[in-house]
């Protein structure tokens, strides 16, 4: 079992910055693809970013190419997730996941409870 923590979430201003962070538990975790996801209110959840085992496949939805960065660091067990020129519409809840399968780009079998991020003025 694979516990993981998000922190980093807050209320910030359009235009500004948050860096989001997640820790796993366990000793496999450079085997693992890695992503975010969130869920703004009365929505779906969607996919935000993932990032490969060994940090060389990145993927970003479109909406937030160019103002999001998605890091890993393998000896620390963490997933990053910088943004900036944040706007109100990336309100939401922001989701940490595990891939189930090593050495695999999908397939989230593990998540952690979130952390909200709200951009208002």
């Amino acid at each position: 079992q694979v516990s993981l923590v998000e922190s980093g979430g807050g209320l910030v201003q359009p235009g500004d910055s948050l860096r989001l962070s997640c820790t796993a538990s366990g000793d496999t975790f450079s085997m693992y693809t890695m992503a975010w996801f969130r869920q703004a209110p009365g929505k779906e959840r969607e996919f935000v970013a993932r990032i490969s085992w060994n940090g060389g496949i990145i993927d970003y939805t479109a909406s937030v190419k160019g103002r999001f960065t998605i890091s890993r660091d393998n000896a620390k067990n963490t997933v990053d997730l910088q943004m900036d020129i944040l706007a109100p519409e990336d309100t939401a809840i922001y989701y940490c996941a595990q891939g189930g399968r090593p050495f695999t780009l999908d397939d989230y079998k593990y998540w952690g409870q979130g952390t909200k991020v709200t951009v208002s003025s």
